[in-house]
């Protein structure tokens, strides 16, 4: 398909390019990911490129910076979760019971 296609291609490319950026933690060269991006003609990932300039130094730190706050949105996670089984039923009290509990 990527042979017939030379859109899929592209976007293929970008795509793991990206993909190689999260992974390798190569936050500086997203700019230079950016421009070859919308060099081609991909309206989707222009959007997309779009997004990620509004704040291009939060996600250019995201890309390249060790640290996550994937545990503390995993707490988020979990206590929304508690809350929104308990909807309609008590208030604050029995949700920091279930919580306090749960852990």
């Amino acid at each position: 398909m990527l042979a017939h296609c030379a859109e899929l291609d592209a976007l293929t490319g970008h795509v793991r390019t990206f993909g190689r950026m999260i992974t390798e933690l190569q936050g500086d060269r997203l700019p230079q990911w950016i421009k070859a991006l919308r060099a081609d003609d991909l309206p989707s990932l222009h959007t997309f490129a779009n997004g990620l300039e509004r704040d291009l130094a939060a996600v250019t730190a995201g890309l390249t910076l060790p640290w996550s706050s994937g545990v503390v949105e995993g707490h988020v996670n979990r206590i929304k979760m508690i809350k929104r089984q308990m909807y309609g039923r008590s208030g604050f009290g029995l949700l920091r019971k279930r919580v306090l509990l749960a852990s």
